[in-house]
């Protein structure tokens, strides 16, 4: 056995990994590759001197990692904007045909992986750094878990590759590995994952590589960043992609180049077609303008290029059976139709029940117990009934009555004029009520006590240890530890927490008493401009309208709630148990630079937390609304914004990026 024989098996072994998951096109069986490693290793035990990092046995780091340390990109890793109709891709292509003054304008069109993107850096040939994508500056080291995957070559196979060159991709789990791994999961008691996207990211995330090494992860390269000594001259992002593959990178096959809209629309119509048989997830196609001078010409906005967009596709629906209808009694009483659904997976995600919303839509959809019917979900969005397969109902099946009575505390419904919800108007006398009024004032932006869960609550309520937020204030250790699954030390955990949410602002008190239509905002703009609770109190409805973003209605909720009786003693309730917070500073209008700027946030913030911007941007002045219309006059987009910054694009609202939050907060 010389070095030379080592050298030869290790390439070999290299070289096959390559057909296999680049080229798709592998020269021996799985068996015969075992075979060739085992040898290998046997060879690099017998002399570890020849070990080199491109080995197939250095894939999995023997120790597991301390954390991620942060990555800066040597290029800005952008985002995308989206488009979502046949009109808004015309639009697009459009602004596309009038800057390059061309009647027709060739695009590449890939299918938009569900993935985690990551950016990987080789120097001389060898891979020396990989780093997720993060905020499109800064990402994450993640080079030990990258190198467990056999789809990224350790080592470039071209020697003339340039001396520094970072390649762009994502990385995902195919849908019949992560059905594999999650049933592996569940016989050894580990975690299953929800859907192969968020396996992928927490794959990545395993501060121990040997754990992600047992994932069935892969990689597709779609463009490059930083390329330097000698940098090769592409005219076309299609070359680009050309040029990856003989280097080692897998390239997805669906690419295609297309022309025009037509073109484009044409792709994404037949991608969509082919979707449910893919063996791993998308959610959309991409188009790029692949002539690289016109992508120079355009120029970005904010983080996205001018040149290129995401075609969404439209939220995933299935079908199937309503097996009952149920009635839902919400915190302020409000009473929602939910159907439990025969288990059904929508977008990777098994649902079994959808919001019917209210008795008039139930109406309108005419949805009955037996029905077969269309459920949509749509990202996070709770999954809903869109229509009913009428043909299919099964005879008998009676119309669903809303009930009188509430089914929790039996009093009569009431419906306001003008509503289309019915309402159960005993308060804190429903224990469903009561039960989410808690929830909502231990929650995290209203008075964030920590470790109090929902089922924490529903026992404390059930078991009559509390009946309002008040009487949390009052647990002790030994009665906590007295419940289900409670030990000392979490109950002392807990008896802590609920201590320390005593000190808190005027704002987050407002909003956790739960009063009707008053949010985050209303809650801050009646503590930044009445200063203290009294204040609050004593204010009629036209004082209150008076003050911005206040209308009638709202105005008449908060007046109606301090005037009821029991809301005054819980009030006083929870002061008396030592509530409180510093009082609120009176600023001079020149103190608020962002007076009356109407500012929306959207996308992911990486540097900052949204309810911190949030409040902070109101502490200058500014109002903080969660929708673009032609009054806004600032859009913050974070990392991939979507239709609100096209929206914006559209109605000429000044974009910028997240750092003007670091700039002028």
């Amino acid at each position: 056995m010389t070095k030379s024989e080592y050298t030869t098996l290790k390439e070999r072994l290299n070289e096959h990994a390559y057909r296999y998951y680049v080229l798709d096109d592998p020269a021996i069986s799985d068996i015969e590759y075992d075979q060739l490693y085992r040898q290998l290793q046997a060879m690099e035990e017998a002399n570890p001197e020849w070990v080199s990092d491109d080995s197939p046995t250095q894939r999995v780091a023997d120790q597991p990692m301390d954390g991620f340390q942060q990555v800066r990109h040597a290029l800005p890793m952008l985002s995308l904007g989206n488009v979502f109709s046949r009109e808004e891709l015309d639009a697009f292509d459009q602004r596309i045909r009038k800057a390059a003054e061309e009647e027709n304008i060739e695009y590449m069109a890939e299918p938009k992986l569900d993935g985690l993107a990551v950016s990987l850096r080789y120097e001389n040939g060898r891979l020396v750094q990989a780093a997720t994508r993060g905020d499109g500056q800064v990402g994450e080291d993640i080079t030990a878990n990258i190198r467990t995957l056999q789809s990224i070559p350790l080592k470039l196979r071209k020697s003339t590759a340039p001396e520094v060159v970072e390649v762009r991709g994502e990385v995902l789990m195919t849908r019949s590995g992560f059905k594999k791994y999650n049933a592996w999961a569940l016989e050894n008691e580990q975690k299953v994952f929800a859907n192969p996207r968020n396996a992928a990211a927490g794959s990545l995330r395993q501060l121990d590589p040997r754990k992600t090494a047992k994932r069935p992860l892969i990689f597709y390269a779609y463009s490059v960043g930083e390329i330097s000594n000698p940098e090769p001259q592409f005219e076309q992002h299609s070359a680009i992609l050309d040029w990856l593959k003989p280097l080692g990178f897998p390239v997805n096959k669906m690419n295609r180049l297309v022309e025009g809209a037509e073109g484009c629309a044409e792709y994404h119509a037949r991608i969509n077609t082919e979707r449910p048989n893919l063996d791993f997830d998308i959610d959309g196609v991409v188009f790029k303008v692949n002539a690289l001078a016109l992508q120079q010409q355009l120029g970005f906005v904010t983080k996205a290029p001018r040149w290129a967009t995401a075609h969404k596709f439209p939220a995933e629906e299935a079908t199937t059976r309503i097996e009952a209808i149920d009635v839902q009694v919400g915190r302020t009483g409000s009473i929602t139709p939910v159907a439990r659904l025969k288990p059904v997976v929508v977008g990777g995600v098994t649902v079994t029940n959808a919001t019917l919303h209210n008795e008039d839509e139930i109406r309108r959809k005419d949805v009955r117990v037996g029905d077969k019917v269309f459920v949509r979900r749509a990202g996070d969005v709770i999954p809903e009934v869109v229509k009913v397969v009428e043909s299919e109902r099964p005879a008998g099946a009676e119309a669903f009555q809303m009930p009188t009575h509430c089914p929790v505390c039996e009093t009569r419904l009431q419906k306001e004029e003008d509503q289309a919800v019915l309402r159960c108007p005993a308060g804190f006398a429903c224990d469903a009520q009561r039960k989410e009024a808690i929830k909502h004032f231990a929650s995290r932006k209203a008075m964030d006590v920590d470790g109090l869960g929902d089922k924490l609550v529903e026992q404390f309520v059930d078991k009559e240890m509390i009946r309002g937020p008040s009487d949390l204030y009052h647990l002790t250790v030994e009665q906590i530890a007295a419940l289900e699954r409670m030990a000392e030390k979490s109950a002392g955990n807990l008896v802590a927490a609920i201590e320390a949410s005593k000190h808190t602002t005027l704002a987050r008190f407002i909003y956790a008493l739960g009063i009707r239509e008053v949010g985050e905002a209303t809650a801050r703009t009646l503590a930044t401009h009445l200063y203290t609770l009294e204040n609050i109190q004593q204010q009629d409805s036209e004082a209150l309208q008076k003050l911005p973003d206040i209308g009638e209605v709202v105005a008449r909720k908060i007046t109606k709630f301090f005037a009821d009786e029991n809301n005054q003693r819980e009030v006083q309730a929870l002061l008396d148990a030592g509530v409180h917070w510093p009082e609120v500073e009176i600023k001079d209008t020149a103190e608020l630079p962002l007076q009356d700027m109407v500012i929306v946030l959207t996308g992911k913030l990486t540097e900052f937390n949204r309810d911190q911007a949030k409040a902070r941007l109101m502490e200058l002045g500014a109002k903080v609304s969660s929708a673009v219309s032609g009054k806004t006059d600032l859009l913050i987009a974070g990392e991939n914004a979507g239709s609100k910054l096209a929206k914006a694009e559209k109605l000429g609202v000044e974009v910028v990026g997240e750092d003007w939050l670091s700039e002028n907060l």
